[in-house]
């Protein structure tokens, strides 16, 4: 059994390994490419995705969600705060109606299932989004704060409207939101004393006890009905200002989450595609596709006119805001679970929200990326050239 489990680890390392190196080549964030070789090792490989794969996926896209919470700087999000609630608000809003009603008068769906995918393809990606940021250098500037901020309120939607549409709000959820309260205000006073205490050893106590917050937060969330990663952002978000003055243990985070729990979350959402539902449900696939697309764009783009963004820039925050991934699939395995929709409706939307996650954000990477950020991303590779070339004598 144990030699089992070295094997299958080595296959999804291998496949890690291989997005990396492609994505350096090409010069497409990681994130996207190891969805592209998941589907690769789902379809040709038959890669095997077992309990301890699931988790450490989990567990990668709680951190992930949680860095983007936390490197969020307060400030800039107060002053960006009109503008993400309009951004996320709007992203939502119109590609739900849209989705549902387009299920629902289009294909001829249940208004159950015009509802699940409606809530499908209303979502945004923090984890994908976050992934581009870092990547690009956009991660702490003005526009990639209010886009990750504008991400959370887009979702927060998707997880009000599952709540109120299917799920309902039982006592444990009344119980999770006073919990959520309390952690939220004693979480940066006990930290403090933790790092205090104990940071700055080998051992990195400060990680174990911030993994042990979201794993405990996360267990939580779950058997109250609600998501892991929704807590995970919310406890990021509330110890911003105090990781301003701990940059250097984000660092160390961001590195082990990268190298090892988010390949498991972006490949294992490549192997769930079908390569065979993507050719026979092509055309449905790619309907649901362009009605989130072009909802986000009539919903969003404008907002962002309003806030006076220039076009490339505008154009760039819409095609961000139509990703989708793990509030999208999470919505469309609920209704699956609950018979609201069969599975090939849930190979649809599964593919649809999959396909978001890639295509606008090539997009938006490859012809839209603000040039502005092209200018200071050029500066700053200039300086750190110079930087080194002093340090080597020359």
């Amino acid at each position: 059994m144990m030699e089992q489990n070295f094997a299958i680890a080595a296959e999804w390392v291998f496949l890690a390994l291989i997005a990396t190196v492609i994505s350096i080549r090409l010069g497409i964030s990681v994130a996207l490419i190891e969805i592209a070789v998941g589907v690769v090792g789902g379809n040709a490989m038959h890669i095997e995705i077992t309990s301890w794969v699931n988790f450490l996926a989990g567990f990668g896209a709680v951190v992930l969600t949680f860095l983007a919470g936390a490197e969020i700087n307060p400030d800039s999000l107060k002053d960006n705060m009109k503008e993400s609630l309009a951004i996320g608000f709007f992203s939502f809003l119109l590609p739900f109606l849209a989705g549902m009603a387009f299920a629902y008068y289009g294909f001829g769906w249940s208004i159950n299932a015009s509802k699940i995918a409606g809530i499908a393809l209303s979502t945004t990606s923090v984890a994908v989004v976050y992934a581009v940021m870092v990547e690009t250098g956009l991660a702490s500037s003005r526009l990639g704060q209010g886009i990750l901020a504008a991400c959370f309120v887009t979702d927060l939607g998707t997880v009000l409207a599952l709540g109120l549409l299917f799920t309902g709000f039982s006592m444990k959820v009344v119980w999770f939101t006073g919990i959520m309260i309390v952690a939220v205000l004693l979480i940066s006073p006990i930290a403090a004393r933790v790092f205090k205490w104990y940071g700055g050893r080998v051992s990195e106590p400060e990680i174990k006890f911030i993994f042990l917050v979201l794993l405990a937060l996360a267990y939580l969330a779950v058997i109250s009905g609600s998501e892991a990663v929704l807590p995970a952002y919310i406890i990021g978000m509330a110890m911003a200002r105090f990781f301003l003055q701990y940059k250097e243990t984000l660092h160390k985070m961001r590195a082990i989450v990268f190298a090892v729990f988010t390949p498991f979350y972006f490949i294992k959402a490549g192997a769930l595609v079908s390569v065979s539902a993507l050719y026979t449900m092509s055309g449905a696939i790619m309907i649901f596709l362009i009605i989130k697309v072009a909802a986000k764009f009539i919903g969003v783009l404008p907002v962002t006119r309003f806030f006076r963004y220039d076009s490339r820039t505008g154009i760039y925050t819409t095609l961000l805001m139509s990703t989708g991934l793990t509030f999208g699939s999470i919505s469309a395995l609920y209704g699956l679970a609950n018979n609201h929709i069969d599975a090939n409706q849930y190979s649809v939307l599964i593919a649809a929200v999959i396909l978001s996650a890639v295509i606008p954000t090539v997009i938006a990477q490859k012809w839209f990326f603000p040039l502005w950020a092209e200018r200071e991303n050029y500066v700053e590779n200039e300086e750190k050239l110079v930087e080194r070339g002093a340090e080597h004598g020359n």
